[in-house]
């Protein structure tokens, strides 16, 4: 039975990784999905044609996260496509790893403005598309906001502040009924961290090391917990943080 039939879920960053993996499961639950993405037009639509592929409902909308035109529209889109809001993924993020010698002004604002600002701007507007029967915000977080490696300054810091958005949302949105939480990935595999290249380093050999299941994790690890938390089995959880990490701390 599917857990999700008649729910509406936007994913933000989900032309790839985790994202997509999160839409896909969603779209394979029943909810129809918004696939958003910046730039990656040709990542997104492969997205919805999957979904599709699989009987479910999905459409890809373009737009920057850290925009407040691009947010609006995003959800301006929704609506038209399917009518309302049930589900609010902000999965959207990106990171870069340098020592604190190279860290630069324009580096921690294009991770802040896509990793918080995003968020928050994507609820902000967001909640006035939620009916009265309220619904679900996962914020995709990461256990480096309590355990950082070197190098992830910026990075974990943005992190760190988005589990404090869930926290104070939670409490600021509950009376509405709407849930906030936060997902929060150990070392997983994507095309973005391939890219980086840290999953060669020494970096990389310590994060697999300190997994107690021995492995990294991959997207479809992650989606799970994801519908879980979209879901009415979840409908008494609200301001958590969830480590789906294969036990990294």
């Amino acid at each position: 039975m599917q857990t999700l039939t008649g729910k509406v879920a936007v994913v933000t960053g989900a032309s790839k990784g985790i994202g997509a993996g999160i839409a896909r499961a969603l779209g394979a639950e029943g909810a129809a999905v918004v696939v958003n993405y910046a730039s990656d037009q040709e990542g997104a639509d492969r997205v919805v044609r999957a979904i599709f592929a699989e009987g479910g409902r999905a459409v890809a909308v373009q737009g920057d996260v850290a925009k407040i035109e691009d947010i609006r529209r995003l959800f301006a889109e929704t609506k038209r496509a399917f009518g309302g809001l049930d589900v609010l993924v902000n999965n959207a993020g990106v990171f870069r790893f340098d020592p604190i010698e190279e860290v630069t002004e324009q580096e921690f604002h294009r991770e802040f403005n896509t990793n918080v600002l995003g968020s928050i701007l994507a609820i902000q507007e967001g909640v006035k598309y939620f009916g009265s029967a309220g619904g679900s915000i996962i914020n995709i977080s990461s256990v480096a906001s309590t355990n950082p490696p070197p190098q992830s300054v910026v990075y974990s810091s943005t992190k760190a502040a988005l589990d404090s958005v869930t926290r104070v949302l939670a409490a600021e949105l509950g009376p509405r009924q709407i849930r906030v939480n936060s997902v929060n990935p150990g070392a997983t595999e994507t095309e973005g961290a391939n890219d980086t290249g840290v999953f060669g380093t020494e970096l990389g050999q310590r994060l697999l090391s300190d997994t107690p299941l021995g492995r990294f994790g991959q997207p479809r690890d992650i989606a799970p917990a994801v519908v879980f938390l979209a879901s009415d089995a979840a409908n008494w959880v609200t301001g958590e943080t969830i480590r789906v990490s294969g036990g990294l701390k």
